[in-house]
């Protein structure tokens, strides 16, 4: 079982690089992020890197909440 780095980096360095992020790198990292959760096995961690990524799409977007993500979700060709 691999290390998914998304969560393994300390949380302090991710934060910072949300914020270096592009739109479609932090939307691609949301997704993700989603994705771990639903078989994470600590999902309070996780939890915590999803509520960042919100936080970052919120400042990108103001007043848009996350409609940005869900209409890029939307645009995304299913796996």
């Amino acid at each position: 079982m691999s290390v998914n780095p998304l969560l393994s980096e300390p949380v302090e360095d991710f934060a910072v690089r949300l914020e270096a992020m592009t739109d479609e790198e932090l939307f691609t990292t949301m997704n993700s992020l989603e994705e771990a959760s639903e078989a994470a096995e600590d999902a309070e961690e996780t939890l915590a890197r999803i509520a960042l990524s919100e936080t970052e799409i919120e400042r990108r977007y103001p007043g848009e909440l996350l409609a940005p993500y869900r209409n890029w979700k939307q645009r995304q060709p299913l796996s």
